[in-house]
């Protein structure tokens, strides 16, 4: 019983000091539901960003997944994957994955923000890039940044999930 009680005190003691070490060295962990730092993933969400921008005036191809044209759902997935991060192909599909963002002013950057247009439910996505804009394939521009407060897109938007 007396070295059960050292050894979890010891335990306790290890775990204490290495997290302060931590602490002291900089390296604060929020709590994430994918377990992942805040740091890394404002890290992760620039890089998304910056491939997704790269990728301005890129022309609308229904169905399309490359760079030789994309449809919304495509280019999400085409960007997300260039950072090993696999996504559905559809955007109904990806409507369900991550972390659903109940409020707009909770969005981040690299959160997915969904529109109800062509049918009903998740018929169009885009990634948010933050300050009310984010990037998307769209049928008649191509891919471009666009604002949430766009009366088209405003009155169509229907939610945000949160995948990084």
């Amino acid at each position: 019983m007396q070295v059960k009680k050292k050894l979890v005190v010891a335990a306790i003691c290890l775990f204490l000091s290495s997290a302060s070490v931590a602490w002291a060295a900089g390296v604060h962990y929020a709590p994430q539901q994918s377990g992942i730092s805040s740091k890394l993933m404002d890290k992760n969400a620039n890089r998304i960003l910056s491939t997704a921008t790269s990728l301005k005036g890129v022309k609308y191809r229904f169905g399309g997944v490359s760079p030789t044209g994309f449809d919304c759902s495509g280019f999400v997935m085409y960007v997300f994957d260039r950072h090993g991060i696999k996504l559905p192909r559809t955007a109904d599909k990806q409507y369900v994955a991550g972390k659903s963002i109940k409020a707009k002013n909770d969005l981040k950057p690299g959160d997915l923000v969904f529109f109800q247009t062509y049918e009903k439910g998740a018929s169009h996505v885009g990634i948010y890039q933050g300050d009310g804009k984010f990037v998307h394939a769209s049928s008649s521009r191509g891919v471009t940044v666009s604002g949430l407060a766009e009366t088209y897109y405003a009155q169509r938007y229907l939610g945000a999930r949160r995948v990084l």
